[in-house]
């Protein structure tokens, strides 16, 4: 027997890579709008990843989408996964809810991207799919619950509560647009063409009422990060799952972000995970086997 093939080893590791890289991406978002405002941040966010995907496209000479509709599609995609979710929760956790609430809400992602893929690819969700996404969300719920009891109250955050949803909202429809007519995009190419076009949004809105960047240390750390491992790096292993399974399969792999978030949380500041949180944990990893 031929030994497998060094691609097909990297795949099978791209859902737990992806996981472990979305997970930073609460931690290093917080400490970046601690130094600036969410538009501020997110736009140069988008301009220096879409010039170094610009860059590296033109280098390996990658085909760009086809102008007209395709180029339309690839836009319109990367408005929603990336301006639409990611200016959704950098908002919310601005106008003061809490990152546990914010993760609750955006928790939700994968039921709403298994309706709209049933609805829109016409992609089957059977029983035993809707019973782990299900499990899944209780799941979320038990590892969150800790964090919300603890947290602000609601209502103190609720300013930022149609940011979240926003969020939510973008995040699914644009997975299933983005499987849907965006198959053959060229990551470089295409992600150029997403970024930047995110970028143009940005500098025509960040001039309401959002504070300009402190370049300080904490502030680059957390640019750089977002822009490497988070833009770079977790989208395009995001893209790359979705070019290779159903979208529902994928988005369950979201379920997964908050539990490495918590752990995460526990290993740079200390927080205590509760019995609860530990079951939490166990029902998210049995719901993402069962769904996907």
């Amino acid at each position: 027997m031929s030994p497998q093939p060094a691609a097909d080893r990297l795949g099978r590791l791209a859902p737990a890579a992806f996981v472990l890289l979305w997970s930073t991406g609460f931690i290093a978002g917080k400490a970046g709008i601690a130094d600036s405002g969410p538009l501020h941040f997110l736009f140069w966010r988008f301009v220096i990843v879409g010039l170094l995907l610009a860059g590296a496209a033109v280098l390996r000479r990658s085909p760009w989408p086809r102008p007209g509709w395709p180029a339309v599609h690839v836009a319109v995609a990367g408005l929603l996964v990336h301006a639409g979710y990611l200016g959704g929760v950098f908002t919310a956790l601005r106008q003061g809810l809490g990152a546990g609430q914010v993760a609750l809400v955006v928790g939700l992602q994968p039921l709403l991207t298994a309706v709209c893929a049933g609805w829109l690819l016409g992609e089957r969700v059977g029983t035993r799919r809707w019973i782990g996404l299900g499990v899944g969300l209780a799941g979320v719920f038990l590892v969150l619950l800790p964090r919300l009891q603890s947290g602000p109250a609601l209502h103190q955050g609720l300013p930022g509560l149609p940011a979240a949803l926003l969020a939510l909202l973008a995040i699914s429809l644009g997975t299933v647009y983005q499987k849907r007519h965006c198959r053959g995009m060229d990551l470089r190419s295409g992600g150029a063409v997403q970024y930047l076009g995110c970028a143009l949004l940005f500098w025509f809105l960040m001039g309401v009422d959002d504070p300009a960047p402190h370049w300080t240390p904490r502030f680059v750390l957390a640019l750089s990060w977002l822009v490497l491992v988070l833009s770079v790096g977790a989208v395009g292993l995001l893209f790359h799952l979705l070019q290779r399974g159903a979208a529902s399969q994928v988005a369950s792999l979201f379920y997964l972000v908050p539990p490495v978030t918590v752990l995460m949380g526990m290993a740079l500041f200390g927080e205590q995970l509760t019995g609860t949180g530990v079951l939490g944990m166990v029902l998210v990893v049995a719901a993402v086997a069962l769904a996907s």
